[in-house]
C-alpha cells in the first residue's frame, strides 16, 4: 500500500506528522513517500504542484494531504498560488466525489455554538461534486465589457457548467452512500435562478428513480444553509455542486464545535483518494504546536476504509479518538472548562497510546 504524504504549508506539516505517527503503530505495511506541495513547493521548485509531486500522487494508492496556502503568496499570479496545487490534484487524479462527514461527538456537544438538543447525535454526510461547476468551468478571465450596465468597464467572469455524466455519477455516489445510512438524500441546488442547477435537479430526480428505497428531497442552497443551523439533524446525506458544497460543508463543520474535527475524502472512480482535514493551513498558528490534529488523523482512518481496504484499522483509529476525547484531552479549539488543554503532539501521542492499548476496540 503506497501512500503519498503531502504535508504542504502552515500547520500542515504538524498535523500530518501526527497522522503518520498513528499509521505507524497499526502493524500494517505501508510505503510512505513524502513530497512538497503548495507554497513549500513553490519556494523550492517555482510551482505549487511540481511534476514529481503529481507523479508520486498518481502512482500511489492514496494521498494524505495537509493544507496549503499562506497570505504571503496572495500577490502571486493565480496559477502559482499554493491553492492551485489542490485543484490540480483533483483534476489530474479525477477526484470527483468529496465526502465530508459532520459528526458531533458526544464529548463535544458543549463545544458547539448551537444548543445541545440541536446537535447531540448529529451525523451528516455532505457529498460535494469536486471537478466541475464554477471552479473549473471555461471560459473565465478578465475583459472589457461589451454589454451589461457598464459597457467599456473592466469586468471579470467565470462559467458555471455541468454535464449530464458529471451529475449522474455524483448522484449515484450519494444514493449508494444513503443506502448504507438512513436512506435519505437531500439534493441542494439553486434551480429557481440558475439554469445549471435546474439541469442538476432534473438529472438527480431521474437517477433517484433507480433507488426507490431512498427518499429524495430538493432544497435551495439558501434554505439549506438556514436549515443546517435551525434543524441540522433533519439531514442525512446531502449532495450538491462544487461551490455550494464548499460553503455548506464548512458551515456543517462548525456545528460540531470546530472545523479542526472534520476529516474529508476525495475519491475517483477507482477509489484512489486524497484525504485531508477540512480546515486550512492556519498560518497564524503555524509552528506553535497548538493545532488540532484530529481531523487529519480521522482523514487517515477514512483513507484506510475507502482506498486501502482496511476497515478494522480505521475502526481502531476512530475508537481511539473517541477514547481520547472521553478522557478529557482537548486542543485549544475544542477546550472547555473542566477539560485539559494539550498541544498538537500531545494529542497525537494520546491517540497512539489509545490504539496500542488492548482495551480499545471498534
Amino acid at each position: 500500500m503506497k501512500i503519498a504524504v503531502l504535508p504542504g504549508d502552515g500547520i500542515g506539516t504538524e498535523i500530518v506528522a501526527e497522522a503518520v505517527k498513528v499509521l505507524d503503530v497499526l502493524d500494517l505495511k505501508f510505503e510512505l513517500e513524502s513530497a512538497l506541495v503548495g507554497g513549500a513547493a513553490y519556494e523550492a521548485h517555482g510551482h505549487p504542484l511540481p511534476e514529481a509531486t503529481l507523479k508520486l500522487a498518481k502512482e500511489s494508492d492514496a494521498v494524505l494531504f495537509g493544507a496549503v496556502g499562506d497570505w504571503k503568496y496572495d500577490k502571486l499570479d493565480r496559477p502559482l498560488r499554493p491553492e492551485q496545487a489542490i485543484l490540480g490534484l483533483r483534476k489530474n487524479l479525477g477526484l470527483f466525489a468529496n465526502f465530508r462527514p459532520a459528526i458531533c461527538y458526544e464529548q463535544l456537544v458543549d463545544a458547539s455554538s448551537l444548543k445541545p438538543e440541536l446537535i447531540a447525535g448529529l451525523d451528516i454526510l455532505i457529498i460535494r461534486e469536486l471537478t466541475g461547476d464554477i471552479y473549473f468551468g471555461q471560459p473565465r478571465g478578465r475583459r472589457t465589457a461589451t454589454d451589461g450596465h457598464f459597457p467599456g468597464a473592466e469586468e471579470a467572469f467565470d462559467t458555471m457548467r455541468y454535464s449530464r455524466p458529471e451529475v449522474e455519477r455524483i448522484a449515484r455516489v450519494a444514493f449508494e452512500a444513503a443506502r448504507k445510512r438512513s436512506k435519505r438524500v437531500t439534493s441542494v441546488d439553486k434551480a429557481n435562478v440558475l439554469e445549471t442547477f435546474q439541469f442538476w435537479k432534473d438529472i438527480v430526480t431521474e437517477v433517484g428513480k433507480e433507488y426507490p428505497d431512498v427518499e429524495l428531497d430538493h432544497m435551495y442552497v439558501d434554505n439549506a444553509a438556514m436549515q443546517l443551523v435551525k434543524a441540522p439533524k433533519k439531514f442525512d446525506v446531502v449532495v450538491t455542486g462544487n461551490m455550494f458544497g464548499d460553503i455548506l460543508s464548512d458551515e456543517a463543520a462548525m456545528l460540531t464545535g470546530s472545523i479542526g474535527m472534520l476529516p474529508s475524502a476525495s475519491l475517483n472512480s477507482s477509489n484512489q483518494g486524497l484525504y485531508e482535514p477540512s480546515h486550512g493551513s492556519a498560518p497564524d498558528i503555524a509552528g506553535k504546536g497548538v493545532a488540532n490534529p484530529l481531523a487529519t488523523i480521522l482523514s487517515a482512518a477514512m483513507m484506510l476504509r475507502f482506498s486501502l481496504n482496511q476497515p478494522e484499522a480505521a475502526d481502531r483509529i476512530e475508537s481511539a479518538v473517541k477514547h481520547v476525547l472521553a478522557s478529557g484531552l482537548r486542543t485549544g479549539d475544542i477546550w472547555s472548562e473542566g477539560t485539559k488543554r494539550v498541544g498538537t503532539r500531545e494529542m497525537g501521542d494520546a491517540v497512539v497510546a489509545a490504539i496500542t492499548k488492548k482495551t480499545i476496540t471498534g
